[in-house]
């Protein structure tokens, strides 16, 4: 006699499908794993270099900008100036003794002008240097609470960017001596309170004699001699390092830039070192 067949739960028949769906899905390939996002590098480090030392050309380019920028009634820059080393080189005593000028802030005419004579009944040659007094000037007032004097040098010709002598000498059309523009570039070397003394000149001049070798006197240059300002820019009250003024809409500004000045010393035209002063 036959038993009766006993059909299995249906719980039973439920965890052997899942057991087989389960082994026919991992059979399957796994997905392809996405490749990993490149790296990103860091930027590279640019080292920042100190500040390019001003020359004349570079100087004279950045005191238009403060006299276009004054001129028009904007903010004439100049702060990132302060600071700055400069060394600037610039001819005088090209044609001979430099000419008498007017000044324009209120100093004695020509003084803050390098220029060359004859002394000695022709024999020798005197370079001379005699910064203006600027302490008292409409330029410098209220400069810095902590300036006690200041001494001018002015930038002659500043529409000529190099700082050797002009090409153009005189006008071949006309016999007369053309008169010299006033001045309108300069620097003031200020000097603190509580600083030292050593660097003031106190109306002395910087002086320097070429003197006859022999009997032979010395022979007046036709390219001029050399005067190198060396030092650093300073900052006014309001922390820029030039300043600009004119007494009217149809002048030219005046600027003045403020320095601490390290050297002065004179040149010949080829570069040969004369004579020099520092502070110390």
């Amino acid at each position: 006699m036959l038993e009766p067949t006993v059909s299995p739960r249906p719980s039973v028949v439920a965890l052997a499908a899942s057991l087989v769906f389960l082994a026919a899905c991992q059979r399957e390939e796994a997905a392809p794993v996405p490749p990993p996002a490149p790296a990103v590098s860091a930027p590279p480090v640019v080292a920042v270099g100190p500040a390019p030392v001003l020359d004349r050309a570079g100087l004279l380019q950045a005191m238009d900008v403060a006299a276009s920028a004054y001129a028009a009634g904007k903010d004439p820059g100049g702060a990132t100036l302060a600071g700055r080393r400069f060394v600037i080189r610039q001819a005088f005593g090209c044609a001979g003794s430099s000419p008498t000028v007017q000044s324009s802030v209120g100093a004695p005419a020509g003084d803050g002008l390098a220029a060359w004579s004859r002394i000695d009944k022709g024999k020798s040659l005197r370079l001379t240097l005699a910064p203006a007094d600027w302490t008292g000037s409409p330029m410098l007032a209220g400069g810095a609470d902590s300036w006690e004097a200041a001494e001018g040098f002015w930038l002659p010709r500043p529409w000529l960017r190099a700082d050797g002598c002009p090409g153009v000498l005189s006008n071949p059309e006309t016999d007369d001596a053309a008169a010299a523009s006033p001045q309108t570039v300069g620097l003031a070397a200020v000097f603190e309170e509580d600083g030292s003394r050593l660097g003031r000149r106190n109306g002395r001049a910087y002086e320097f004699t070429v003197r006859a070798e022999g009997d032979q006197a010395p022979v007046a240059p036709t390219n001029g001699y050399r005067l190198v300002l060396e030092g650093r820019m300073a900052a006014f009250a309001d922390g820029r390092a030039i300043r600009c003024r004119a007494d009217g809409p149809d002048q030219r500004p005046v600027c003045i830039g403020a320095v601490q000045l390290d050297r002065v010393a004179f040149e010949d035209a080829e570069g040969q070192g004369l004579s020099e002063w520092r502070p110390g």
